[in-house]
C-alpha cells in the first residue's frame, strides 16, 4: 500500500507540492479519465455539428427578425388567452388522471409496501418505459388514434406522467418509517387497510407536492403539445412560424412565458403549504 506523501514546508512559508510519482498506477489511471472525458466531449461536439462561426454569421439575420416583432400583436387575444387556457386545461387533465392512477400503483411498486416482488419488478418496468418516452412522443401516437385536439395531448400526458409519478411517489413512499406500518400490520388489518390506513396519510402530504412540481412541469411541456396537433398554445406558435409572423410569435411568447410564471409561482406557493 503507497504511503501518502505530505507537501514540504518552505523557509519563507507556504508549502512544496511532492512530484508526481509516475510509477505508481494511480496517476495513469487519472490520466487516462481525463483523456477520455476530452474525448467524449470532442467526439459529442463534432457529432452535435456545433459551429460557433455559423452563429455569429447568423446573428445579424436573427435581430433583423427580431426587430420586425414590434409592435406586439394585439389582435386576437381572445384566441391567444383561450389558446394559453387550453395548455393550462390539457396539463391539469392529464396529471389529475396521472395522479389518480400513480398513487395505488406506486404503493405496489416501494420496497417497503409491496405485496410481492413478481408484482413491484413489472410494474417498475413499465413505469420506466412511461417514463423513458416523452410525452410528445406519445401525444404523436395518441393523435393517430384518436384524431387532432387536446384529448390527444391530454392521453400522451397521461401516459408519461404516470411513469414519472410512479417513480417520485414510490421513493416518497419509502422513506416512510418502518414501524408504524408494521405496527399497524400486527393489528390485524389486512394490506389494503394497512396502505389506506396507515401509508397513504402519512405520504400524502408529500405525494400531493410531487403531483404539484409535475403538473408545473406539465404546463411547461404542453406549449410544445400543439406543434403536433395535440392541443394548445403549440398550434398558434407554429402557425406562426410558418408565416414568419414575428408580431404575433413574440405576443404568444410573452403569453407562455406569463401563464408558465404564474402556474411555477402557484406550485411553489401551494407545496410550501403541503410540506
Amino acid at each position: 500500500m503507497p504511503t501518502a506523501v505530505t507537501p514540504t514546508r518552505l523557509p519563507a512559508g507556504g508549502y512544496l507540492e511532492p512530484a508526481i510519482d509516475w510509477r505508481r498506477r494511480g496517476p495513469w489511471q487519472q490520466l487516462a479519465v481525463a483523456v477520455a472525458g476530452l474525448a467524449f466531449v470532442i467526439t459529442c461536439l463534432v457529432v452535435a455539428q456545433v459551429d460557433i462561426a455559423a452563429l455569429v454569421r447568423g446573428m445579424p439575420r436573427l435581430f433583423e427578425w427580431a426587430s420586425t416583432a414590434w409592435p406586439p400583436y394585439t389582435q386576437e387575444l381572445d384566441v391567444i388567452a383561450y389558446r394559453a387556457f387550453e395548455t393550462v386545461a390539457i396539463a391539469t387533465a392529464g396529471t389529475l388522471f396521472a395522479a389518480l392512477l400513480a398513487a395505488p400503483l406506486a404503493m405496489l411498486v416501494a420496497d417497503n409496501t409491496a405485496p410481492a416482488r413478481w408484482l413491484a419488478t413489472p410494474l417498475r418496468w413499465f413505469a420506466n418505459a412511461c417514463r423513458g418516452i416523452d410525452t410528445v412522443v406519445f401525444a404523436i401516437l395518441f393523435v393517430a388514434a384518436v384524431g387532432l385536439g387536446p384529448f390527444a395531448g391530454v392521453l400522451g400526458m397521461v401516459v408519461h406522467s404516470l411513469g414519472v409519478l410512479i417513480k417520485l411517489n414510490s421513493e416518497a413512499i419509502e422513506t416512510l418509517p418502518r414501524a408504524p406500518l408494521d405496527a399497524a400490520a400486527m393489528s390485524g388489518a389486512s394490506p389494503a387497510k394497512v396502505m389506506s390506513h396507515a401509508v397513504l396519510p402519512a405520504a400524502l402530504p408529500n405525494l400531493a407536492s410531487v403531483s404539484l412540481y409535475v403538473w408545473e412541469a406539465n404546463v411547461r411541456t404542453s406549449t410544445v403539445l400543439g406543434i403536433v396537433g395535440a392541443g394548445g398554445i403549440g398550434i398558434e406558435i407554429k402557425a406562426a412560424i410558418d408565416l414568419l409572423d414575428f408580431q404575433r410569435l413574440f405576443t404568444l411568447t410573452a403569453a407562455v412565458l406569463l401563464m408558465v410564471t404564474l402556474i411555477d409561482q402557484l406550485s411553489a406557493w401551494l407545496r410550501r403549504r403541503l410540506v
